[in-house]
């Protein structure tokens, strides 16, 4: 079976990460940067417990790991979150980190890549690397649940996790997986 890469960089909303790793109904190959580690230390606590969860993990400095070919097939991949700073390298064609250089074997391959925004405000540089992304196929997926899945749910009783759980669903989803809900469920 094809493994789904999950890369993890350093904005913040790493909870999001471990909550994808545990639903996947793929294997996971899991690569972080150093600013992503050090988020998701101090979000969620020890790397090393989000790591034993994945069937590989890679570091972000190993430009000879599997995922860096576009021969080696993937399910998709998905950065979650993302940085604006690993948005740019991506739309700029930087591949100096194993990180952009999977995405761009993703781009190229024409294999789903699913990036998760998570910084805001943006500037008018991080939407024309969006657009960039977008237009070479990527797929933009701002960390921002789809809230109509919560509904009827006392929003004063709604956990973090919660809201990040649907928000996953929505990323598997859009990989071919088979998630609990959908609007149609729920409306």
């Amino acid at each position: 079976m094809a493994d789904l890469i999950i890369a993890l960089t350093g904005a913040t909303g790493a909870v999001a990460t471990k909550i994808l790793i545990e639903k996947s109904p793929w294997p996971v190959a899991l690569v972080a940067s150093k600013w992503g580690k050090s988020v998701y230390e101090r979000e969620c606590g020890p790397f090393d417990i989000i790591a034993k969860k994945a069937a590989k993990v890679f570091d972000d400095e190993d430009l000879e790991a599997p995922i860096s070919s576009g021969s080696v097939p993937t399910v998709g991949m998905v950065i979650l979150p993302c940085s604006c700073n690993t948005l740019g390298e991506i739309a700029s064609g930087i591949c100096s980190t194993l990180i952009t250089r999977a995405a761009h074997c993703q781009m190229k391959e024409r294999r789903p890549l699913i990036i998760c925004l998570r910084e805001a405000p943006l500037s008018l540089i991080d939407l024309k690397n969006a657009v960039t992304i977008t237009e070479a196929g990527g797929i933009i997926m701002p960390l921002s649940p789809p809230y109509y899945m919560l509904k009827e749910s006392d929003p004063g009783k709604i956990s973090l996790a919660k809201v990040l759980d649907v928000y996953t669903d929505r990323i598997l989803s859009l990989l071919g997986g088979k998630i609990a809900q959908t609007w149609e469920d729920v409306r």
